[in-house]
Order: C-alpha cells, then sequence, then structure tokens
C-alpha cells in the first residue's frame, strides 16, 4: 500500500507539471528538441568503460585500479578506431552520503574528474552514466526519502561538470531502473532529471524506460517535459543467445554454448539435449523456431523508430553486445553487424558493450592491448595504423 500511494504521489507531482500538447510546442521546446537531436549527432559510436568506476570486482576502487584500468592509451586506441564517444558508467555509492547527498567530496571524485579530462583529451564526448548495484535501484522503488537524496546527489553533481562541454558531456540519469512499477519510475526520473537540470541548466540530459531499459521500457514511456534529452535503450535480445554461459543472471544460461545465431531448430535442439530442466529445454527449442535473424531484429528497431518519430524525440542505444566467452565468434560478429547496420539504417547512435569486459572488443595480455578485428568489423570499423 504505502509502495502504492508513493507512485501515485509522484505520478500527480508529475502531471501537475505545465505540459503543451503534442503539435504546438513552444519556441523554447522547438529548440530544445533540436538541440537534443543535433547533440546527439555526437553519439554516433560510442563504447562502454565498464570496469573503471563500476563493476570493479573483488580489488575494490583504488588509486592503482583508476589509474591501471583504463589508461590514456585505451583512450588513444578507441579514438583511432574511430568511436566518437564512450559512455562512463560510474557506481555512485562511494560518493553518496545518505543525509548529505548534495556535499560530494573525497578522492573517488577527484580521480573520476582526472578521468573524465583525460577522455575529453582525445576528442570523445562521454556520458557520464550512473550505474549503481541492485540494492541502491531497490530503494528507489519503494522509498521516496531516498528518491529526495539521489536528487540532491545529482543537483551537486550535475553543478561540478556544469562548466563542461555541453556537447561533449552527457547526464544518464540511471542505468536500467529495474522498477517494476513504470508509473512510479516516469516520476521518479523526471524528479531526477529537474534535479539534473537545476545543476546544469545547458546540458543535455539522457533518460530510459523502465525495468531493465528495453525497446519496449522506452515504448511504453513518455517523454518528459524537458525537451533537451535524449532517450536510450538497451538492446540484448535474444538474451539466449547473448548471454548464454553467463553465471550472474537467469541460471540455466550458464548451461549453454555453442547456440547459433541466426538461430535454427537443428542447433536449438541440439543445445537443448544439454540442459536438464524440461521447461528451459523448450525456451532453447524455441528460441530455434523463431529464426531470430537481421529482419526479427529489425522489427524491434522499427518500433523505437515510430515511437521516436511520434515524440520528436532524439534517441540512442548505449547498451548492446554477446557475451563471448561460450558464443561463436562468427556468429556474435553476426549478430553485432545486424544489430549495428539496424540502428544506423534507423539513424540511431550506440555504444556497444563493452571495451574489455566478458563482453568486449579487445584483448589484453601481456601488457598488450589488441582490437578483435572480428568485433571491429562487426561495427563497421577498422584496426587502427
Amino acid at each position: 500500500m504505502h509502495r502504492l500511494i508513493g507512485s501515485i504521489l509522484i505520478f500527480v507531482w508529475v502531471l501537475s507539471l505545465p505540459r503543451n500538447s503534442r503539435g504546438s510546442q513552444s519556441a523554447t521546446e522547438t529548440t530544445g528538441v533540436a538541440l537534443a537531436q543535433t547533440r546527439a549527432g555526437h553519439l554516433r559510436r560510442g563504447i562502454n568503460l565498464s570496469t573503471w568506476f563500476a563493476t570493479a570486482g573483488s580489488g575494490g576502487y583504488t588509486k592503482q585500479h583508476f589509474e591501471t584500468a583504463i589508461t590514456t592509451q585505451d583512450l588513444v586506441l578507441i579514438h583511432q578506431m574511430g568511436f566518437d564517444f564512450v559512455r562512463l558508467p560510474i557506481d555512485p555509492q562511494p560518493m553518496f552520503h545518505h543525509n548529505d547527498a548534495n556535499e560530494i567530496s573525497g578522492d573517488y571524485l577527484s580521480d573520476l574528474d582526472t578521468a573524465i579530462r583525460m577522455i575529453l583529451d582525445q576528442n570523445l564526448a562521454v556520458i557520464i552514466d550512473i550505474h549503481p548495484a541492485d540494492d541502491f535501484k531497490l530503494k528507489l522503488a519503494s522509498d521516496n526519502s531516498f528518491v529526495e537524496q539521489f536528487a540532491d546527489f545529482w543537483r551537486a553533481l550535475a553543478q561540478h561538470y556544469s562548466s563542461l562541454d555541453p556537447n561533449k558531456v552527457f547526464f544518464e540519469i540511471l542505468n536500467e531502473p529495474e522498477l517494476s512499477d513504470p508509473y512510479r519510475w516516469y516520476g521518479v526520473q523526471a524528479k531526477l532529471a529537474d534535479a539534473i537540470r537545476e545543476g546544469a541548466p545547458r546540458h543535455t540530459i539522457v533518460a530510459t524506460g523502465a525495468h531493465w531499459s528495453d525497446d519496449d521500457d522506452l515504448v511504453f514511456l513518455e517523454p518528459l517535459h524537458d525537451a533537451n534529452v535524449i532517450y536510450n535503450f538497451h538492446y540484448y535480445d535474444p538474451h539466449l543467445f547473448t548471454h548464454q554461459g553467463a553465471t550472474w543472471a537467469v541460471n540455466y544460461w550458464h548451461f549453454l554454448s555453442g547456440l547459433a545465431y541466426p538461430s535454427n531448430p537443428e542447433n536449438a535442439a541440439k543445445v537443448a539435449e544439454e540442459v536438464p530442466d524440461a521447461v528451459n529445454r523448450l525456451a532453447i527449442i524455441r528460441y530455434g523456431q523463431d529464426h531470430w535473424d537481421a529482419d526479427r531484429i529489425d522489427a524491434d528497431f522499427s518500433q523505437v523508430s515510430e515511437w521516436a518519430h511520434h515524440w520528436s524525440a532524439a534517441v540512442i542505444c548505449d547498451e548492446f553486445g554477446a557475451y563471448r566467452k561460450y558464443s561463436n565468434p562468427a556468429d556474435r560478429a553476426k549478430w553485432l553487424t545486424d544489430v549495428r547496420t539496424g540502428l544506423e539504417k534507423y539513424g540511431f547512435g550506440w555504444a556497444m558493450w563493452d571495451y574489455d569486459g566478458g563482453f568486449s572488443m579487445v584483448n589484453k595480455q601481456n601488457g598488450q592491448t589488441m582490437p578483435d578485428a572480428a568485433t571491429l568489423g562487426a561495427l563497421g570499423l577498422k584496426p587502427p595504423n
């Protein structure tokens, strides 16, 4: 009951804000939409730096980690390979002090400042992506006071970076909110966007749908009342293929290996034989019968494109990728190609997940970093000379 009341209160607060009807935008709104569309042009080909300031692993966020996880040489390589922006996932918890959230200090912020300067120095744009662990997001789902604290944090962080070039620095409200109530997320996101706007009046905000930021979460969303916003979705469908062998999500995925893309019944039936549970075997068999291919992926992107045109909204996909450990390299490259070309067909900028994690586009070994040629080719890029 308390969650329901909280969702209603936040949604009512959103509805109380002034809004012009679609088709009769004010000059300010029209200018904001055009600005968001223009700035989305700086986010055409990106890569996620997933392990620098988020998901650091057992070593934690140490000075040594920040200085070695991603170096200037990595950023030079990223630019030379043809990327024009990076998405920088940031775990906020080392900087977040409950009941004092508007006071951001400490070594973590100083190291983050250094990282952002390094990125900009290589003529790369950067999406500052707040990327917390699940427990942080669960509080947003039920605790209105925590939403207030997070808004204070975002206002202060946005103000801290407000002097940076707004054509190069973007603020992403929250990675994959995991809120099962999309109406509550709409209200929470609107409040957080307002806080960012107070801190950084000139910068473009990146917003997303509820749950896991999937394409269907985005098309459910009504745009915010702030016109200077780019909308984002993530794409990992079909998860059976892109997450085969993964140990952190659906349990039976770690049984999977060798599942083909495009999908076909014969291959799926063979892989299903190795899975002990009948229901999960059925899901794999259905994957084969669903004939996942470029046309199936295009069907999803066409719906996002219709949503974008309906609302005159700028849209990007700042996460897509396939886990490398057990997928066939040629099939993985084919999936990446189909997703990337599909996104470009509809004019969506994109960022692959990720640079050097489990979905990586480079191989780091013996102190050497080498781009994976098949992955680069799938992204329409070439190894640097």
